[in-house]
């Protein structure tokens, strides 16, 4: 493997394949500094506001003059992004469909969707009653140990004191988490006094199967925890029996998420990821990309691809709301990447978006979702939401993936209520992080993108038919609810 990596034939920089050190010559340049693994490298001279390539894309504007050799990281470049760009539709190039053989073992659902798992599902309506959610998990569970991973809660602190638009997504995505394919069954606990109530809240989900649904509020009895235990087991007894039976892979429903991003990102991960996606589109699946800010940069490749005019102006209306969003709270758009992102390479946010948008392949933009919104069309959708890890994996959750696809260069242990497999973009992480990582994606440098993508839809297919990722082992099962009103 080289020592060096240039991505496309237009860009400025090289991408370090490991440590370098000064003096040692990478690509016929001679280093000038020493440069981490997986930053940047001028490969000639630049000047003082001339803008920076990587990907093929700008990705910011040089802040000083440059020479061939020299690492290029914050202290040299700034971001390229402007509050109000122009936007145009040139339809571009997609993926052609690939047909492919591949199934998995599924719970067939009435409404015609798959899960890949058949867990039970405590849903509080409200904060207030999270520890009585944990309570009647910790009885039930207690008499049936095998379920100790099956049973999910998910906890939120919302649902009372909010307002307006916050008000009303909370509600839909707990709606949407409750329409999950992977829960056989739900079990909506209230508290009764709350602003999402319960009578309200139930007609979101009232076209559950009744033998897949049941409601309790806690003000209304004597001993809830009892009450609820005797509900999960109404659930328990009709799930139990359910078997898994072959499924085609128009049955998955795919969510992609980065999360502590690295210079690897953008080289491995994503797009290895972007070429599952494309096999998963080619089926029939269902590909969700999220994290609108993480389009910034890169969202004109996105609405180039979309199926049509309409289609065009929706994406275009979910970032330039989003922006709007910023602009409301007095934020930028441009907002620099992490310090975790920086640290593995990553200088501004248009150099992270131009990676993030490769998980999605070269796939036709089909649909634009917003929060709550559950898929619908084959292929690829853009969903609303921001990048924060957990709740855009929970805008995936509500929307109905039934399988989530995370890449990090920098490592969580952090797991979805669905299947959530890790995906490092780099050989030294998933060495050092053994119980964080499904698969170590570094391994396409060295073997190239279709050998591995093959390997990762063979593990995604045995994820799909019940082999628990790493997240799920260590009991790893989040939600965060997005917010942004008052809060009474």
């Amino acid at each position: 493997m080289n020592d060096a990596i240039l991505i496309h034939d237009t860009d400025d920089v090289l991408v370090a394949l490991r440590d370098l050190k000064k003096g040692e010559t990478v690509e016929g340049i001679t280093l000038l500094e020493d440069i981490p693994q997986a930053h940047k490298i001028a490969r000639r001279p630049l000047k003082k506001g001339e803008t920076l390539h990587k990907y093929g894309n700008v990705i910011g504007i040089l802040t000083r003059d440059v020479q061939p050799g020299e690492w290029i990281h914050s202290d040299e470049l700034k971001t390229s992004l402007s509050d109000a760009p122009v936007y145009h539709y040139e339809k571009a190039r997609v993926s052609p469909k690939e047909a492919s053989s591949r199934t998995f073992l599924g719970f067939p659902r009435e409404s015609g969707k798959v899960g890949t798992r058949n867990d039970l599902l405590i849903l509080p309506t409200v904060g207030c009653v999270n520890g009585q959610a944990h309570a009647i998990r910790d009885g039930f569970v207690a008499r049936h140990p095998d379920m100790a991973r099956r049973v999910k809660i998910a906890s939120h602190p919302y649902g009372c004191s909010q307002l307006g638009e916050d008000h009303t997504h909370t509600a839909y995505l707990l709606s949407g988490i409750a329409h999950n394919p992977n829960f056989g069954g739900v079990l909506a606990l209230g508290l009764g006094c709350e602003n999402n109530r319960m009578e309200t809240f139930h007609p979101l989900i009232a076209d559950l199967p009744s033998h897949r649904l049941r409601v309790l509020v806690c003000q209304d009895v004597e001993d809830e925890i009892e009450a609820g235990i005797e509900k999960l087991e109404e659930l328990y007894d009709f799930t139990k029996g359910e078997k898994r039976v072959p499924c085609p892979l128009s049955k998955i429903a795919l969510g992609l998420k980065c999360g502590g991003s690295d210079g690897f990102s953008g080289l491995t991960a994503n797009p290895m990821l972007g070429y599952v996606s494309e096999v998963i589109g080619g089926a029939g699946g269902q590909v969700a990309l999220t994290e609108v800010p993480e389009m910034f940069g890169a969202e004109q490749s996105l609405m180039n691809r979309a199926k049509d005019e309409e289609t065009f102006h929706r994406i275009v209306g979910l970032i330039e709301n989003f922006k709007a969003y910023y602009a409301k709270n007095g934020q930028p758009c441009y907002e620099n990447p992490s310090p975790g992102n920086k640290d593995g390479g990553i200088t501004t946010l248009e150099e992270k978006s131009s990676g993030c948008v490769l998980k999605a392949g070269h796939l036709e933009v089909e649909d634009v979702l917003d929060y709550g919104d559950s898929l619908k069309a084959p292929g690829l959708s853009l969903l609303n939401g921001p990048g924060n890890d957990i709740v855009a994996s929970t805008n995936c959750l509500a929307a109905g993936c039934n399988v989530l696809c995370f890449t990090t260069g920098r490592g969580t242990p952090f797991g979805s209520l669905i299947p959530t497999i890790k995906i490092a973009t780099n050989h030294r992480l998933a060495a050092k992080k053994p119980s964080w990582i499904d698969f170590d994606a570094e391994a396409v440098l060295e073997e190239g993108f279709l050998p591995v993508r093959d390997r990762f839809l063979d593990l995604l297919c045995d994820i799909a038919s019940g082999k628990e990722t790493k997240a799920e082992a260590l009991g790893m099962d989040q939600i965060a609810l997005f917010k942004e009103g008052v809060t009474l």
